[in-house]
């Protein structure tokens, strides 16, 4: 038998004042969204998106406001201590059992650089990142660790932590990297692609032995005209159409700002799902489920989140497999 897909909301720091996306996200759990995921980012892709809270602060309070299970997607190595996002991943797991997970990633330069330490070259990243993976998951099993490294750890032990370990996600964007996220994730998490790559994505990930979940992140652009939803894509989301390694390296704002002034709408909708019908956003949905993908985590690239959370939930989540 079938198992259907759930269907999360995805909780945009970049692009919305943390407490109003607090009330989105109770919002969205009211209108019939099931889970929720969070970015963790220190910079905004562009200075129109204008905010990035701190995600951990927030999540707290949103696992608190809701029921809904969450996750992040993190960059341990260089902003952050591997040792205190065990910590951190250990205190949420132990305040809300079952309830929250966390993808770990290599990261990106505009919000790493923050520390003034060198950004490594892409093979080093990735091997920062399998350190910070067993320190974290060490510290989570109640061990002492100490380790040095890319990452360098002493003596330390989690004294706070929840039964069970929450899970730790792989998140790729290639075949490459979802096969060597096999190695070590418990799931996999990409964002929207056109179907072959996803399809590409998810049996590399399953054909190396992946385990856990396959989970996709969705984004898109919804209004009640084409002009209105085409519009918002191109104003909040033209700077993420760069493909790596842009995306990885380039490290402000203003930079990503600088290099999309030339962007057209219609290079924005090879990334973004943008249209006003409801009903070719569903199909869309479904296909990205009839991949195999369990969890599907809904983004709407604009600032102004109610109008698309009570659409999505009335006309859209019923419509979904």
């Amino acid at each position: 038998m079938e198992t259907m897909a759930t269907y999360g909301f995805h909780s945009s720091h970049e692009q919305i004042h943390p407490a109003e996306l607090l009330k989105a996200v109770t919002r969205a759990e009211q209108a019939g969204f099931a889970a929720a995921m969070s970015s963790d980012h220190f910079s905004p892709w562009s200075e129109r998106q204008g905010q990035s809270g701190f995600a951990w602060s927030w999540l707290g309070a949103a696992l608190q406001a809701t029921g809904l299970p969450f996750g992040v997607v993190n960059a341990p190595g260089q902003r952050y201590h591997p040792a205190i996002i065990a910590q951190a991943i250990g205190t949420l797991g132990a305040m809300f059992p079952g309830r929250f997970w966390a993808a770990l990633g290599t990261g990106e330069a505009s919000n790493e650089h923050i520390t003034g330490e060198r950004w490594p070259r892409k093979a080093v990243r990735t091997a920062r990142l399998r350190e910070c993976v067993d320190v974290i998951r060490a510290l989570l099993a109640g061990e002492e660790v100490s380790h040095d490294g890319l990452v360098t750890v002493d003596r330390a032990r989690l004294w706070t932590r929840p039964e069970t370990p929450p899970k730790l996600v792989g998140a790729a964007v290639s075949v490459e990297t979802a096969r060597w996220c096999a190695e070590w994730a418990d799931g996999l998490i990409t964002v929207n692609a056109p179907l072959k790559t996803l399809r590409e994505v998810a049996d590399a990930y399953r054909e190396a032995g992946g385990r856990g979940k396959l989970a996709l992140q969705v984004h898109l652009s919804w209004a009640e005209s084409r002009e209105e939803a085409e519009a918002v894509a191109h104003e909040q989301w033209r700077s993420n159409v760069f493909r790596p390694p842009v995306c990885w390296d380039l490290d402000t704002a203003e930079l990503f700002d600088v290099v999309s002034e030339e962007v057209a709408p219609a290079r924005v909708a090879e990334v973004v799902n943008v249209s006003p019908d409801l009903g070719w956003h569903a199909a869309r949905i479904n296909e990205y489920a009839e991949l195999g993908f369990e969890e599907i985590y809904l983004h709407h690239v604009g600032q102004e989140q109610s109008a698309f959370i009570d659409a999505f939930g009335a006309k859209v989540l019923p419509q979904l497999r």
